[in-house]
């Protein structure tokens, strides 16, 4: 197949600024060229995605879903590079097989039934806004294969849950080595912005002593420099944005790894990254973790917003086998395993 890419308009590809969507296109884009599918990336200027083709589009980007109302007004800004690359599409549609949608944003859907190449969405979020879930529900009833979600948890924060295909997500394995002696320190890795609700993870480092590693984008300064004035004694570091190789080899030497969402996680790549490395996970019994750790095998879920509970999880943490933990990595979400879900669900857009 001619594949061709439309990625977030909310940041550049590499700069972290679009979440784990931009590691998934990455991963299911390396995994369709190995399959001897040819595929074409459409991404703001400036993006980087290794040796794989990409068009660059000037513009102003999108402003994210998740830090918008659910009742807003559906809005560009001027010069959108959303708009631009959506353009570039239309134009270059006939040279296509199927276009891939991993923008989360209400145009793409809206322009769906004007494109004469087939169109598959890839929804990377949850439900974020009353115009976008109209829109999508749309096109999930006038093109029944055309949407697909990571995780039921995701889906079924959607009217249209039913019409999901659930494709989960998967890593480059070859990229994560298995630590099996550990230090000390925790793990905390995500966007650095209010819904990721760090300040959870921070509280529970310094009820307990451990200190906690930080990485991630740093998407919401002012949200930083907050918890580090209402927890200015606890043992936390941020460590930065760091590239796969990099991050691997800190988040593989820490004992365990928080998440800590207050929103329904999709599916949470960095829960898998972890695995990779044998890392257990304690997160909130939310979202797409809550399908992924194995509670007690792979790590531990906890309630929602309870730092007691991820005290508790901590305290047991040696109680997990860290080498499970690659082995759930090995089975459920290598490249291979996802590729195969993505090529079955794109020859069935392309037949319907």
């Amino acid at each position: 197949m001619k594949l061709l890419f439309l990625s977030t308009p909310v940041g550049c590809l590499g700069s972290g600024q679009g979440g784990g969507v931009e590691l998934t296109l990455q991963n299911v884009a390396q995994e369709m060229r190995k399959r001897g599918h040819e595929v074409q990336v459409v991404a703001p200027v400036g993006s980087v995605l290794g040796d794989i083709r990409i068009v660059g589009i000037a513009g102003n980007l999108q402003v994210p879903a998740q830090s918008q109302g659910r009742d807003l007004p559906i809005c560009l800004p001027d010069n959108s590079v959303l708009a631009n690359m959506c353009e570039y599409v239309r134009q270059e549609q006939t040279n296509y097989d199927l276009i891939v949608n991993f923008a989360y944003d209400w145009l793409p859907f809206y322009l769906t039934p004007f494109f004469r190449c087939p169109i598959a969405h890839f929804i990377s979020m949850g439900s974020m806004s009353v115009a976008l879930d109209r829109i999508m529900t749309d096109v999930a009833q006038k093109f029944p294969e055309a949407i697909a979600v990571y995780t039921l948890s995701q889906a079924a924060t959607f009217p249209f849950a039913e019409s999901c295909h659930i494709l989960g997500s998967g890593i480059d394995l070859d990229l994560y080595q298995f630590c099996p002696q550990p230090g000390e320190s925790l793990a905390w890795l995500g966007r650095i912005a209010p819904e990721k609700a760090l300040e959870d993870a921070v509280a529970a480092a310094k009820i307990t002593g451990i200190p906690l590693r930080i990485f991630g984008k740093m998407q919401d300064r002012d949200y930083w420099q907050q918890i580090c004035q209402d927890y200015p004694d606890a043992p936390v570091e941020y460590g930065g944005f760091l590239s796969t190789v990099e991050l691997q080899r800190e988040l593989g030497q820490c004992r365990a790894m928080l998440m800590t969402p207050r929103w329904v996680e999709a599916f949470g790549n960095v829960v898998i990254e972890a695995f990779a490395c044998g890392v257990p996970v304690i997160a909130y019994r939310l979202g797409g973790p809550a399908e992924i750790v194995r509670d007690g095998k792979t790590g531990f879920l906890v309630e929602p917003g309870s730092v007691t509970g991820l005290v508790e999880a901590i305290q047991r943490i040696n109680e997990i086998d860290r080498y499970a933990c690659r082995q759930q990595a090995e089975a459920e979400y290598s490249l291979a395993a996802l590729g195969d879900r993505f090529e079955i669900w794109f020859n069935q857009v392309r037949q319907s």
